[in-house]
């Protein structure tokens, strides 16, 4: 549910605080992390999928017969390929989403410690006076 209210007097007129150069560069680096944030969990939600689809195409790929050829798809194109040079090109590129992966998720937690350094540093000046979250 949403959680709106009205703002008290003296929330609404915190003017106390003074913000800084030094403040809005941190504000603008937060937000900058936020929005790579978000592109990255896009990302990797997408490499999920690719990741989950190439793992049921291995599994089909195992259940084929040997000497039927596949078309596999590589970029734009298809290729005709025997079940064994498929099952081997399978394997390079499942290696290669699950590094892109493990890449990826430390970007994400890279981005997510600096946007926890910053709202601690900006939630301790401003406080009810700056909203930090989604």
């Amino acid at each position: 549910m949403n959680n709106m209210r009205m703002l008290s007097q003296d929330e609404e007129t915190n003017d106390e605080v003074e913000v800084t150069w030094e403040d809005q560069q941190q504000i603008n680096t937060f937000a900058k992390l936020n929005a790579r944030l978000r592109g990255i969990e896009d990302r990797l939600e997408q490499l999920k999928q690719e990741k989950e689809a190439l793992d049921d195409l291995s599994t089909e790929l195992e259940l084929m017969d040997e000497d039927q050829t596949v078309l596999y798809k590589l970029g734009e194109s298809f290729l005709h390929l025997s079940q064994t040079d498929a099952l081997a090109r399978l394997a390079i590129d499942q290696a290669s989403i699950s590094s892109q992966l493990t890449e990826l998720g430390g970007v994400a937690e890279e981005c997510e410690k600096g946007m926890k350094d910053l709202k601690v540093r900006l939630y301790a000046k401003f406080g009810k006076a700056i909203n930090l979250d989604e």
